[in-house]
């Protein structure tokens, strides 16, 4: 057992959209004083708040206590196009497949989604917030197109289902007749994420368990036989510690030189007049090349009526995305959603922000006991909804003792990859990542 400081804490560049559009919230207050708990969960994100539920599950009992640096949503759970997708999804390939693992993986995900949807109904969260309605992968090229017929091929091996859209399905659906094609798939659910967070913590607190905002953990040192974390205005005694700060696990000196801190980029429109769009009030289109660009549109159930553009990329080992960062990518989606919406060209987004994400080399997730009492339950690899809530679910068994599918998914994977040594490290990759935002052109 050691001693771990925070040398970083969370910095984000621009509004949560997600949150800012569900209007006023009064957030958890901070911790002021010293508790003790059972069980310390470090970040309310998608894997912090599936791992309380998850404790609280196995352990009904157990006084467990969850310390969010923010607000709720704030973080990169509001920061994220709001898809938990159930089919392979590899960032890193040309059409997502993503080998042998597949079949295992689409189970797992799918095991994500249904303790996802269990939470909704035991909490009573705002169906809205939740919606099966599926995904399509938009083609503009005939590259593009191709991937799409590979991806569709490989999905046919593995049993499961999807559906070709021509150009005019394209239009209907959208509202833009921008997409040569597209590969509809039904089992993605289109989360309002910030509206989910938010209810899913409401639940949880009903249960009595202790969430605190604005209470960020500095760092944890051994006391007796468990530990004590230090919060600016107080301490936290427990036995055990649930780290689910994904990419800010490095931040306590663990993983370090290994894991990718990565920022994606988003804005979202002022709610529009519908009859100027057309086409379907709720969908989701993912790029068939994984460098093009996420667009969404949402409706009043989930916020308003408003388009979400997501796409370029940019490697920041200092966790922080610059504010020349945020320009550009300001530029290039305004850009983007002038080119798929003509009619609406030039009408400027109300929000951008960038979103903080985490990745390995390897593509594994860090799902095990760091120290004694210590799991983690980070790493998402750009896929944090479904992939954040595995991993919850999975250090909160790992810490129960309780043996099952998902832990032995992450427990057996191999250790994050080690980096490239700096500056070679984000001169690198960010040139990759320019590069390949180029190929992905018009997609």
């Amino acid at each position: 057992m050691k001693t771990y400081r925070a040398k970083r804490l969370p910095v984000h560049r621009g509004p949560a959209a997600w949150a800012e559009i569900l209007g006023p919230y009064t957030p958890a207050p901070a911790l002021d004083g010293d508790t003790t708990c059972d069980v310390a969960i470090i970040g309310a994100g998608f894997a912090g708040l599936s791992a309380a539920l998850r404790l609280h599950q196995l352990r009904p009992n157990a006084r467990i206590v969850v310390l969010e640096a923010g607000a709720l949503a704030q973080g990169a759970s509001g920061r994220n196009s709001g898809f938990m997708i159930d089919i392979p999804h590899d960032l890193a390939s040309d059409d997502y497949a993503g080998g042998e693992n597949d079949l295992r993986m689409i189970a797992l995900n799918r095991q994500a989604q249904s303790f996802a949807r269990d939470a909704v109904e035991q909490f009573d969260i705002n169906r809205n917030y939740f919606d099966q309605a599926g995904k399509v992968n938009g083609a503009v090229s005939e590259t593009a197109h191709a991937h799409n017929l590979s991806f569709s091929d490989h999905l046919a091996t593995l049993g499961e289902s999807s559906e070709m859209l021509d150009q005019q399905q394209m239009q209907d659906l959208t509202g833009s007749g921008y997409y040569r094609s597209g590969l509809y798939t039904p089992g993605t659910v289109m989360l309002q994420p910030a509206g989910y967070i938010r209810e899913l913590a409401q639940g949880l607190r009903r249960s009595a368990v202790q969430i605190y905002e604005n209470t960020p953990a500095t760092g944890f040192d051994p006391q007796g036989t468990g530990w004590q974390i230090t919060t600016p205005k107080g301490r936290v005694t427990t036995q055990q510690i649930l780290l689910t700060n994904n990419g800010h696990l490095e931040s306590f000196g663990i993983e370090r030189g290994r894991l990718m801190q990565l920022f994606l980029f988003a804005s979202m429109s002022p709610e529009l007049d519908e009859k100027a769009i057309g086409g379907a009030p709720r969908w989701g289109v993912t790029p068939s090349d994984p460098m093009g660009t996420t667009m969404r549109r949402i409706d009043s159930g989930q916020g308003g009526n408003r388009i979400i553009t997501r796409t370029c990329a940019a490697l920041r080992p200092g966790m922080q995305a610059t504010a020349a960062d945020l320009s550009r990518a300001k530029r290039v989606m305004q850009g983007k959603f002038d080119m798929r919406f003509p009619q609406l060209a030039g009408l400027a987004p109300q929000y951008t922000w960038a979103g903080h994400l985490c990745l390995s080399l390897n593509g594994v997730s860090v799902m095990r006991e760091i120290d004694k009492g210590v799991y983690a339950a980070c790493v998402q690899n750009g896929l944090g909804t479904a992939r954040g809530t595995l991993t919850g679910m999975a250090a909160a068994e790992l810490a129960c003792g309780q043996i099952s599918d998902v832990t032995e998914f992450f427990t057996r994977e191999d250790r994050p990859k080690r980096l490239p040594p700096q500056p070679f490290q984000q001169i690198g990759a960010n040139t990759v990542l320019r590069w390949k935002e180029y190929r992905a052109a018009q997609e």
